[in-house]
């Protein structure tokens, strides 16, 4: 059809040529080679367009456009997290979060200072009524949210290595109220670390499977802003040193009987870091750990001219702990410690400085130990029993109010409901003995719900 159509064309237009009807016959004969010669050039087309449709056909067709694939998380980054270049493992930077929420509901049979009744603290206790804090009628409810936190961790690869950092917090004021508490802000290259985390005069491994948040007050407790080396970890032992931040606890006991100015002014002094060692020891039975630390305690007059009296004592301490892994999943935990001027690092009571006989500083002996059982009924029921204690050796100086025996002692029956939320009932008693020898009990029952994350 395409043919025909292009013969009639190139026909019509020789015919319509001006003198085409009164031509010759030479002149027909030399019309007839042309219109031949035309038929050939169009037959030469007519197969070119037909090569063109065939090759167009027989070429693949164009890839189908993929569907879009299932939309997926997007990363959480931080600038700060970027890996150096050309550092190893650069594909490895990360930030996790991490936390809990928790709600603690307390029914406390007698009493604790108000500041502290989200938890068990022998100190605590009111002795002499009325005149100490949490005087009145026995029996409290207490609803808590203190315990619930929030923590970020980081990995950033650096040329010297990776960078991790925690960053942490809960909402433990110890003004009784609710409000941001820091706990850690650590960071770690290698062997150096920097910043504020547990102190390594501490053990948190012996800490017990309990839900108060306190916990044992003869454990050596405290989160220091600190210098860490840690030379040697491997095939189990670890040697750490550290310079830590230096606090004098100091009771200026008769002092200010007989000057309550002078006692009005005395502070705190503290010209040297805290110098603390530890080795540790871990195996499949469980580990042993030794702490030792050194450290500078003084006073100053703030308020006199040449802020005179003034001074300074050494103190000492070492500290013994570890688990034992006992049958199945049971554990035993333990800590014995002591030394002079420690209580600053003592979990609850206690001080590191009083007056002696003649009014002169002495340091104050402590003697702090733990020991709890750790026992898992099923995968899914534990308990932990355990008695802990922190008796201080008072010194002639100190009133007869002054902190002597600190007694804590609880059993718990907790359920995992799930890996991340965990329910349970906590019994908890504590004791407070002053110096002159007089005492009071505090106990209550404890029901809490974490919800880790």
């Amino acid at each position: 059809m395409r043919k025909s159509l292009w013969t009639l064309a190139v026909v019509g237009a020789v015919h319509a040529a001006p003198g085409a009807c009164a031509a010759d016959p030479a002149s027909y004969d030399e019309l007839k080679a042309e219109l031949q010669q035309a038929m050939k050039t169009i037959q030469d087309l007519q197969a070119r367009m037909t090569a063109l449709e065939q090759q167009k056909t027989a070429a693949p067709a164009p890839a189908a456009v993929a569907a879009p694939a299932a939309a997926a998380w997007a990363p959480v980054v931080s600038v700060g997290t970027r890996a150096e270049d050309g550092a190893p493992d650069s594909d490895k930077a990360r930030v996790e979060f991490y936390g809990q929420a928790m709600i603690d509901t307390i029914y406390d049979f007698k009493r604790m200072n108000p500041d502290w009744q989200a938890t068990l603290r022998p100190s605590q206790i009111p002795i002499i009524c009325p005149g100490s804090p949490g005087c009145g009628k026995d029996g409290t409810t207490v609803f808590s949210v203190r315990q619930s936190s929030l923590g970020f961790k980081s990995f950033i690869p650096t040329s010297l290595g990776p960078v991790k950092t925690d960053l942490s917090f809960d909402l433990f004021a110890t003004n009784g109220g609710t409000q941001i508490h820091w706990l850690n802000a650590w960071a770690e290259l290698g062997m150096y670390g920097v910043g504020q985390t547990y102190s390594n005069f501490m053990d948190i491994d012996v800490f017990p499977n309990i839900i108060d948040y306190w916990g044992p007050s003869g454990m050596v407790f405290v989160r220091n802003p600190q210098l860490r080396l840690t030379p040697y970890s491997k095939d189990g032992l670890t040697a750490a040193f550290s310079l830590e931040a230096p606090n004098s606890a100091i009771d200026t006991g008769r002092i200010t009987r007989v000057d309550p100015a002078l006692g009005a002014g005395i502070t705190g002094w503290n010209r040297a870091p805290d110098v603390v060692a530890s080795l540790r020891m871990d195996g499949d039975w469980g580990h042993v750990r030794a702490a030792a630390i050194v450290r500078q305690v003084g006073f100053q007059n703030t308020i006199s001219f040449n802020s005179e009296p003034s001074g300074s004592k050494t103190g000492y301490g070492l500290n013994l702990s570890g688990t034992y892994n006992v049958f199945g999943k049971d554990q035993l935990n333990a800590q014995v410690v002591g030394g002079q001027a420690i209580a600053s690092y003592m979990n609850d009571g206690g001080v590191d400085l009083a007056p002696g006989a003649n009014l002169q500083a002495e340091t104050v002996g402590s003697l702090g130990w733990l020991v709890y059982y750790n026992h898992a009924w099923s995968e899914k029921w534990s308990s932990a029993i355990g008695y802990s204690e922190h008796r201080q050796s008072n010194t002639a100086g100190q009133l007869a109010t002054a902190f002597h025996k600190g007694s804590y002692s609880s059993v718990n029956l907790l359920y995992s409901a799930s890996r991340s939320i965990l329910l349970g009932g906590e019994f908890v008693w504590g004791r407070l003995e002053n110096k002159f020898g007089l005492s009071a009990d505090d106990y209550r029952l404890q029901f809490s719900t974490k919800v880790t994350f």
